[in-house]
């Protein structure tokens, strides 16, 4: 007997290498959230995006270039992942020397605290940053 598999829903945008899409990313995210039916995380989910997006920008987008935002939910998991063409991995702060002005460098340890599960995976060029929730009571 064949097990019937349910194929993800995704949505995806893209954004210019500015800093006002972070809150469009955001702003998208709550939309598919929303329609997706993803309750009490939502603002987690919203945090985590904002952090992913922003170091998209200072550090993974090249000029001239963006970054892809795709939000994948299968089962009861969401996922986020934020696509950049930029070089180098992303670390968290404790395993570099800290920024000088104490304010960068905590996106990450965010993430790591809220997501469920986080991790960096490749792509050519560059790399894809990626989050993901457990999530309850999905209505899609």
């Amino acid at each position: 007997m064949n097990d019937v598999k349910q194929l993800p829903l995704l949505h995806e945008r893209f954004y210019p290498r500015e800093r006002r899409s972070v809150a469009r990313a955001r702003e998208f995210t709550r939309d598919v959230a929303v329609a997706w039916g993803v309750g009490g995380r939502v603002e987690d989910v919203l945090l985590c995006v904002s952090e992913l997006a922003t170091n998209a920008l200072l550090h993974g987008v090249p000029p001239g270039r963006g970054y892809q935002l795709r939000l994948l939910l299968y089962g009861q998991t969401l996922r986020i992942e934020v696509h950049d063409s930029g070089d180098g991995l992303p670390c968290l702060p404790h395993l570099r020397k800290p920024a000088r002005d104490g304010e960068s460098g905590r996106g990450l340890l965010l993430v790591a605290a809220l997501a469920d599960k986080w991790g960096v995976g490749e792509r050519d060029p560059g790399k894809i940053v990626w989050c993901e929730f457990g999530v309850a009571g999905v209505t899609s």
